[in-house]
């Protein structure tokens, strides 16, 4: 892979940003989120720590009474953090509103303090809970909050947490049919990641840590994954494959053959393969998926389960189809998976249309011969 020519790099991070820093934005110019709601997580993501967890510090103590030494600086530290506790496990809770109010407030000491470390990290949690909670249009300005804040503090544009920040947005322009800046996204990702891998394979041994070179290619994994279900939801699936595969790679050299990433993955290059007619070898991808899944206990054996019954649908294999599809519905439904009870009767609905088919088919030729 030939290195990425740096202005082309520079240019998307300043299209991103529109080539200036909102030092001045503050919380109260950005959309207060309110409610709103890939089957698996991915668990290729790296989560991104800029800001300094400290514990929280105990004032001295004497007979006389309790004494606080610690400056305003500290005091406001220390508030900081403990909104950002609660905020994180508001968000674990699944209370959502509670945690985007201790958010709020965080930022505003953050901002007040001039903490920018506080800012950055603080930034990217609401911009994630954002994402999530599918305000994507609030995200994109969170996400380019903190990468601004960032940057103008000195982060160089390969930094794995400014890449990760661009992979986040490129999947949202992504999912907003804006494809120029998606595409874009996901190539300064990719070419970015891959650059940096090259390098540090120049650097000796002892320069960059085991857990920076691992974090940066299962970002690349990561990256590449989110292109190729990019690409395959815009049928190019010649290169949906491409990136499936390299991702798969990655995720079996680094997590190992029955991670439920690479499980996920292998599904995933299955379905692909399927798609392109490729019926055997995608059936072959996922019965490896399965019996590795199942020796591993998968959480979500049932979606590989699934996806191997539609793939026998589609060579055929109607019978075997039904008995894995009954199986999948099984296992969803004791997980409570709802939504993925849905997805295999649906696919129970469309085998028995095909069964019913060919058997007209076959009734058909046979009055025919006679």
């Amino acid at each position: 892979m030939s290195k990425p020519s740096q202005p082309g790099l520079s240019g998307f991070i300043s299209k991103l940003l529109h080539l200036h820093c909102p030092s001045d934005l503050l919380i109260s110019n950005l959309v207060h989120p309110c409610h709103s709601q890939r089957k698996s997580q991915h668990l290729l993501d790296t989560s991104y720590k800029p800001y300094k967890q400290v514990n929280l510090r105990v004032g001295s103590f004497s007979i006389f009474g309790s004494t606080d030494e610690r400056t305003e600086a500290q005091k406001t530290e220390d508030e900081i953090i403990l909104l950002l506790k609660k905020a994180k496990y508001s968000m674990m809770l699944g209370e959502l509103d509670a945690a985007n109010v201790f958010l709020h407030k965080a930022v505003r000491l953050a901002h007040q303090s001039h903490n920018n470390d506080a800012i950055i990290y603080t930034y990217s949690l609401m911009a994630n809970l954002a994402f999530v909670q599918g305000q994507l249009d609030n995200a994109e300005k969170l996400f380019k909050a903190a990468m601004s804040f960032m940057l103008s503090g000195g982060t160089p544009q390969d930094d794995n947490a400014v890449i990760e920040m661009s992979l986040k947005l490129a999947s949202i322009y992504a999912t907003q049919n804006k494809n120029e800046l998606a595409e874009h996204g996901f190539q300064f990702c990719t070419e970015s990641l891959e650059a940096k891998i090259e390098k540090h394979k120049e650097l000796p041994p002892d320069t960059v840590s085991e857990e920076e070179r691992k974090d940066t290619r299962l970002l690349l994994g990561l990256s590449l994954d989110s292109r190729a279900r990019y690409l395959a939801a815009s049928h190019r699936l010649s290169g949906a494959c491409r990136d499936y595969r390299h991702a798969l790679q990655i995720c079996q050299e680094e997590q190992g053959e029955s991670h439920p990433q690479t499980l996920v993955l292998m599904s995933d290059l299955a379905t692909v393969l399927d798609l392109q007619g490729k019926h055997d070898e995608a059936l072959a991808q996922v019965k490896k998926a399965v019996e590795l899944g199942q020796a591993a206990g998968h959480p979500d054996q049932h979606v590989l389960l699934g996806n191997m019954a539609g793939i026998l649908m589609h060579k055929g294999e109607f019978e075997e189809s039904i008995k894995l599809y009954e199986e999948a519905l099984t296992l969803a439904r004791a997980a409570g998976d709802m939504e993925a009870v849905e997805q295999l009767e649906e696919g129970l609905k469309e085998l028995n249309r095909r069964k019913e088919e060919q058997n007209r088919s076959t009734t058909d030729d046979q009055a025919a011969e006679e």
